[in-house]
């Protein structure tokens, strides 16, 4: 008889030519299941997506509310649906005053694309910066703004006018001039192995954009809604976009990415020509529904509080002699080791103790931490404790 797993090989399309393999039967608050019942701590979040943890009951309950009433009956923008009002309108009042427009997509790569169109389209401009070793999605014109060119072998080519910059270089800010439609910067650069700007070059980032007329584009889909200690990591630098990019842990557990502008910004997509981005999912009411009921869990459980106080235990416990370093915000952490074969390692270790740890795409040497936000002391000790026992094996 044939295996899931080589059921999942044969037919279905492969990333890597080594996957993790790990067969999920369930999943519930910080915890993945195989099908023998064994439980895993997951310290990935699946990719900073279920920061409330897997399966909250409050988002269960508001999917299986509409459920009971429609789910897709048209594409974005043509009919009124209160799931898509009532989520839009929330994420309105949580943000700056300005950020009043929400265009709802299916996942961070559309905002990305989103976004990068409407910064063209409001300014009339055609150059775009980004970052070295920044990720923002593998959609052509997301990889065109990826700062890895190891990634873009192949795929050529890509977008005209896109320079890149080094993240968190004050002098590179010169490069931002009157043909800048838009720089796209991650606030905190998670795939490089989680960088954390300086205050001051934030704010001097937004000060040079403002003043050459480019728009601002931060992209928050890794470290939006409390990963970073405040529910959007734009409040660290006490700064904010002229489009911010969301998705991940936006839509609950369910697939969902959004760009937010001001309402005179975005108005551009409607005409000259009209439809100037449409998508057929975008807003999904049932998508939007668990995204409501994720962000109302977030802010009444005031989760977002204990999140420093935990990340800052995790790096207390973190020190062995194999660590180079443990660096991040909030619950978003990276543990810096010597060699991708030490993390390769240490994560088949964690995982056969039950716990799940991954790396990352631009910095294969670190190990990412990044739990659901619920995760308790003693888990974070436990795991904690695995970590530190597969760097005694190595």
């Amino acid at each position: 008889m044939i295996s899931n797993k080589q059921l999942f090989l044969q037919n279905n399309a492969q990333t890597s030519t080594t996957p993790n393999l790990l067969e999920i039967d369930s999943a519930e608050g910080i915890y993945l299941y195989d099908k023998d019942g064994k439980a895993y701590i997951d310290l990935v979040s699946g990719f900073a997506v279920s920061n409330i943890g897997h399966r909250h009951p409050k988002v269960l309950a508001a999917i299986k509310a509409q459920l009971d009433k429609y789910m897709h009956v048209t594409v974005y923008g043509e009919y009124v649906q209160t799931p898509m009002i009532a989520f839009a309108r929330k994420l309105v009042e949580v943000l700056p005053a300005e950020l009043n427009n929400v265009y709802f997509v299916n996942s961070g790569a559309e905002a990305t694309e989103g976004a990068l169109k409407l910064a063209k389209k409001y300014t009339g401009r055609t150059g775009i910066i980004s970052c070295y070793q920044s990720y923002h999605g593998s959609t052509h014109g997301a990889l065109s703004v990826m700062g890895s060119e190891e990634y873009k072998i192949g795929y050529g080519p890509l977008l005209p006018n896109v320079e890149f910059i080094q993240f968190n270089e004050e002098a590179d800010l010169q490069l931002i001039t009157t043909q800048t439609a838009c720089v796209i910067v991650e606030t905190v650069q998670g795939e490089a192995g989680i960088r954390v700007p300086t205050s001051t070059y934030m704010q001097k980032l937004r000060a040079r954009c403002t003043e050459v007329g480019a728009l601002l584009i931060l992209d928050e889909i890794q470290v939006a809604f409390g990963r970073t200690g405040t529910l959007f990591a734009f409040e660290n630098f006490d700064i904010q976009p002229d489009i911010l990019l969301l998705a991940k842990a936006l839509g609950g557990g369910m697939p969902m990415g959004a760009f937010i502008a001001k309402q005179e910004v975005m108005a551009v997509l409607k005409q000259n020509p009209i439809l100037g981005h449409i998508t057929t999912f975008g807003g999904h009411p049932v998508c939007c529904s668990a995204g409501l009921a994720s962000l109302e869990v977030l802010l009444e459980e005031k989760l977002i509080e204990q999140v420093n106080e935990k990340g800052r235990l995790f790096k207390s416990l973190l020190v062995h002699p194999l660590i180079q370093e443990v660096r991040g915000i909030g619950l978003m952490i990276s543990i810096q080791l010597d060699s991708f074969t030490q993390v390769e390692k240490v994560s088949e270790l964690c995982r056969e103790r039950g716990v799940v740890i991954d790396w990352f795409l631009h910095c294969e040497t670190a190990m990412r931490i990044a739990p659901p936000l619920i995760i308790k002391e003693e888990e974070i000790r436990k795991t904690c404790a695995v970590i530190l026992a597969a760097l005694d094996l190595l």
